[in-house]
């Protein structure tokens, strides 16, 4: 059974909430839990289908990584059968039940889908939420602001569920800002706005390079930092500093950038195998090395690494870094994650960053614009 958004509550209407909830059940909308409709201040609970079911198949582990811009049923139907086309809860902390419907009723084969949208930190202490979200089969973080899923799960028991949901074998996606903070870093954007290439390559060091650390834990995605609407919004500049201000933060070069196309997604297996999907014949996935910080870092440690940066990630000067790799992943194309290995890359060139300005050199194949604004 269906349930609509008739089941929203304001949250200021909390003494409509029981009558709300026995009017769910009575109007046969939807199987749903006892505090169903409840207005719990700081959250909204949406609800499609029967949580009470028992899930149909078995879980597998599974990223599901999309850049934000337009759903890919293939790649919500692959999502729905990771999670043993069981029980999907969507986290947001903004927008309303769309994406629920749409899963439930297009993408279909799922026994319910749950939306929770956030609007404050205590909800992810709540123990109604927390019991919905470690039952889930499968947990999928919407767009909207990357800062607000910091400043609200972040330190969290919630935050805590997130990661043993990922160690107990159940997957796990994101899309747009739900991507932003899948990898061992991301950026958090909680300065109030969100960073252009070209303001960041004029300060890599500077206060509105926000980057986050030890918040959710996919093994996976170790040594990763994430972007999205990648060549739509012009991306490729900020992550080459994202990269770089990472490596001199973290005292390391090993740090992967991933950057994915607006509508198009990564799907990945288990064994960290990867295929790529998108709207766009011509959309890619794009993978970031330092690969001259990693020379250093080879040849003389991580004191080499930390000396050469110090002049090159500075607060209030350009970045001067060169020596970076870039790889476009294709739908032709074959990527192994946590190592990166590609097999039938779209192109690969490298990007030397001198005075704040990239210079590319082709190496195979064309390259789509990503640094021009």
């Amino acid at each position: 059974m269906f349930e609509s958004r008739r089941n929203r509550v304001p949250l200021t209407w909390r003494w409509l909430a029981g009558a709300l909830a026995l009017l769910v059940c009575a109007s046969g909308w939807a199987q749903a839990p006892l505090h169903a409709g409840y207005a719990k201040a700081g959250y909204e609970y949406f609800v499609a289908g029967d949580v009470a079911a028992k899930t149909p198949g078995k879980t597998s582990p599974g990223l599901l990584l999309m850049g934000g811009g337009r759903n890919i049923e293939a790649a919500f139907q692959w999502f729905v059968a990771q999670a043993g086309h069981g029980h999907i809860v969507i986290l947001r902390a903004s927008g309303d039940d769309e994406l629920q419907n749409w899963i439930y009723r297009d993408v279909g084969g799922v026994a319910s889908v749950q939306t929770l949208i956030f609007h404050a930190r205590q909800p992810a202490s709540d123990p109604r939420v927390l019991a919905i979200v470690k039952r889930a089969d499968g947990i999928f973080i919407a767009g909207g602001d990357q800062a607000n899923y910091v400043r609200f799960w972040k330190g969290t028991p919630l935050n805590d569920l997130l990661n043993a949901h990922i160690r107990a074998g159940k997957p796990i996606g994101g899309t747009s800002a739900g991507l932003a903070v899948l990898g061992q870093w991301g950026y958090g954007a909680l300065d109030g706005g969100s960073i252009t290439s070209q303001e960041a390559l004029r300060d890599p060091d500077g206060p509105a390079v926000t980057l986050v650390d030890h918040f959710i834990d996919a093994p996976l995605l170790q040594g990763t930092l994430t972007d999205t609407h990648f060549v739509q919004r012009k991306r490729l500049g900020r992550l080459l500093v994202f990269v770089a201000r990472t490596a001199k933060d973290q005292h390391t070069a090993a740090v992967t950038g991933l950057g994915v196309d607006q509508d198009s997604a990564l799907l990945v297996e288990a064994n960290g195998n990867a295929r790529f999907v998108s709207w766009h014949p011509d959309g890619h996935a794009w993978i970031v090395v330092p690969e001259k910080l990693r020379e250093v870092e080879r040849t003389g440690g991580r004191a080499a690494l930390d000396a050469y940066l110090k002049d090159r990630v500075v607060n209030g000067k350009p970045l001067d870094v060169p020596g970076f790799i870039v790889t476009g992943i294709s739908t032709a194309s074959h990527l192994t994650l946590p190592t990166y290995e590609v097999a039938d890359p779209s192109f690969r060139v490298r990007i030397d960053v001198h005075d704040g300005k990239p210079v590319e050199q082709s190496l195979q194949g064309h390259v789509p614009d990503a640094l021009s604004e």
